[in-house]
């Protein structure tokens, strides 16, 4: 295998299971290759980008949110968001709403179009999500959590899950009491960012409260928020008693963190940073899958964002990113990417990240201080 090649980067997920990984995880009928998950982020998790994750030993990846309105569904964002082609098994798509009746015509609609396994958002805490009572919104009414969640899993015959936060504020925290509603009814699994609505994307992780979730049901319980490195990854899991975990914002620019994190749970070692030419080819092929998805003038566009992303904490970023925000085609994307990335390998072969290390160990100080209950750490972007 080409050790700086892009198809070696499915290597990490071959080796033998440690102790510290959970034992794998079954939604219905699919037992998934790994415990880790890419979190559900607008504008993020196209298809090109829960690929990557996958490619780099993601076990499992969950779309972009879908809306249950059927007036949203000939968008040309919409049809993107149903376009599963070439996606390895199991296709996981989140619909999002408030109305029963329309989530089971979602649910519906989403599984003719290959969707095998239904997630439901009740986690997003963004105003127009919320201000349509849809989201984490939906956490404050019970009854209207049970009468979806029944109506979803009475519409289709695959799998359905349903990712959550820990409740409306600080002071109503009910994510035992939905995550037993969502148990009676059916869901297959459930995610649980440890935040509230209230709380948003700042502020400590609740991991006592996940703890105490799946303590209180006997589904697949996948844990969320603020995990940005192999050693928070298994702090998280002794804190948690999670049977997954649920990556997003450290995902952005490194999708190499799944392989890097299964290495250290199995062998309890860190991984070195990818090589340069293995960064540099992965991220040509990611977008040129871009360019595909959305064709070359949307996608060199979208694409800006991801490798502003890939070039965070590197040398000579910030110019980088200047260059890349300036750039109009795909052509000057690609010939950018390829003279910062021949740069970087003259001075040295692998990726040199310059400031996240002591940020990693600085939270991985806060969390022992904590006493593994909660963790203050940056801003999360998982919904």
């Amino acid at each position: 295998m080409r050790e700086n090649g892009y198809n070696s980067v499915h290597s990490a997920a071959r080796l033998p299971l440690h102790h510290d990984l959970p034992p794998p995880v079954h939604i219905g009928p699919y037992e998934l290759s790994n415990n880790l998950a890419v979190a559900p982020m607008a504008g993020v998790t196209d298809r090109p980008f829960r690929l990557l994750c996958k490619r780099f030993g993601a076990g499992y990846a969950v779309s972009e949110m879908v809306a249950s309105n059927p007036q949203l569904r000939g968008t040309e964002k919409s049809r993107r968001r149903t376009d599963h082609e070439g996606e390895p098994a199991p296709v996981a798509v989140q619909i999002a709403g408030a109305d029963p009746a329309f989530m089971a015509d979602a649910a519906r609609y989403n599984v003719e179009r290959g969707a095998q396994i239904i997630d439901i958002n009740m986690g997003c805490p963004a105003k127009k999500v919320c201000n349509v009572a849809a989201g984490s919104a939906l956490l404050a009414n019970e009854p209207l959590v049970a009468a979806i969640l029944a109506a979803v899993v009475r519409a289709v015959d695959v799998p359905v899950t349903l990712k959550i936060r820990t409740g409306s504020d600080p002071g109503q925290r009910n994510a035992v009491a939905i995550a037993r509603i969502a148990e009676a009814a059916g869901i297959a699994a459930l995610a649980v960012h440890g935040r509230t609505r209230a709380c948003a994307f700042t502020g400590p992780i609740e991991y006592a409260t996940i703890r105490a979730v799946k303590a209180a049901v006997g589904i697949p319980v996948i844990a969320n928020g603020d995990i940005d490195s192999p050693e928070r990854a298994r702090e998280v899991l002794a804190a948690t008693g999670a049977d997954a975990l649920m990556i997003g914002r450290a995902a952005q620019g490194r999708p190499w963190i799944f392989r890097e994190i299964l290495h250290y749970l199995q062998w309890g070692t860190a991984l070195a940073p990818p090589k340069v030419a293995e960064a540099h080819a992965a991220i040509v092929a990611h977008l040129g899958d871009h360019y595909r998805f959305y064709g070359e003038a949307a996608g060199a566009r979208i694409a800006r964002k991801h490798l502003g992303w890939y070039t965070k904490d590197l040398a000579g970023g910030d110019a980088f990113r200047r260059e890349i925000n300036a750039a109009e085609t795909a052509q000057e994307q690609i010939c950018a990417v390829d003279r910062f990335f021949d740069t970087l390998a003259r001075s040295g072969e692998r990726l040199d990240y310059r400031t996240a290390t002591a940020a990693v160990v600085d939270a991985r100080d806060a969390f022992a201080r904590a006493g593994q209950t909660s963790l203050r750490g940056g801003e999360a972007l998982a919904a």
